[in-house]
């Protein structure tokens, strides 16, 4: 199987290619410089020479808060990008996965949220990975739409590096505990995403780890696992005020993977103990 990875340089394109390099796949790593998704011709040009069997579309502009002052930026990337790959993907006959978010929900359920849940974004980063959603399925029929929520992984910057950051400094941490969601390792998320590429269940999916947890939980478990002692205390979400509005609730459940056998994602606290025992000394 031939795979061509978009974002390679992010967090998630680079466990996507560490997770390759252990497969016999032929694998097309392209960043910004190799294929701006943005121009419609760069996109044509690369995929129609390379002509994978699947595009795992993990570019992205994710800076949530910096977006609220630039939505063309987000529409752009999020939004026209994923849909020139679509049409180029449609027109090839390709498959292309797509990764959205936990933000195109507005947070207000109390259980988790499921696959056919109503979307209400409530961020201009939100709106535009929706619009992303809306124009793939518009554009490629050989989809899969990926959800996933608080992502992290190699480079950075994430939640883990600035917990840590700041632990190392010496400053007193204040935290979340009002928002509850999922931690994903990227790690984790490679190889399920993999297992979908390789099967014909297209449709949108959601693809956290299993259970849930606070901000704040999640900081205490980072500085125990890295050693540090810092003062850490919870606090509510109006104590933290952020441009871009957070869903209060970005618990996702993996209701359609499980219901194809597809379900490979492991607890978070397991995966992140993973994650740490790989690279903890990089952070």
């Amino acid at each position: 199987m031939k795979v061509l990875i978009t974002g390679a340089a992010g967090q998630l394109g680079r466990a996507l290619v560490q997770e390759l390099a252990h497969r016999d796949w032929e694998v097309v790593v392209t960043d910004l410089a190799e294929m701006n998704i943005t121009d419609w011709d760069a996109v044509w040009r690369t995929l129609a020479d390379h002509r994978p069997h699947a595009v795992i579309n993990a570019a992205a502009a994710t800076r949530v808060d910096d977006l609220e002052a630039d939505p063309d930026l987000a529409f752009k990337v999020n939004a026209l990008g994923p849909r020139h790959l679509a049409v180029a993907c449609r027109r090839l006959g390709l498959k292309l996965l797509h990764i959205s978010t936990d933000y195109v929900f507005d947070g207000a359920k109390t259980a988790p949220y499921v696959e056919w849940d109503e979307t209400r974004p409530q961020s201009v980063y939100g709106w535009s990975k929706w619009l992303g959603e809306k124009k793939v399925r518009e554009q490629c029929p050989d989809h899969f739409l990926v959800r996933t929520a608080w992502l992290y992984g190699l480079p950075g910057p994430n939640f883990i590096t600035a917990i840590l950051g700041r632990a190392r400094q010496g400053l007193a941490l204040k935290v979340v505990d009002d928002q509850r969601g999922t931690p994903t390792s990227a790690l984790a998320l490679a190889p399920q995403l993999l297992a979908l590429a390789e099967t014909e269940a297209f449709g949108t999916y959601h693809a956290t780890c299993q259970g849930e947890a606070t901000w704040y939980e999640f900081a205490r478990l980072i500085l125990e696992r890295a050693g540090l002692e810092a003062e850490v205390r919870p606090c509510k979400t109006g104590e933290f005020p952020r441009p871009a509005r957070r869903p209060a609730n970005s618990v996702l459940e993996n209701r359609l993977l499980q219901l194809e056998g597809l379900d490979l994602m492991p607890f978070w606290q397991e995966a992140f103990h993973r994650f740490w025992d790989l690279h903890g000394e990089q952070l």
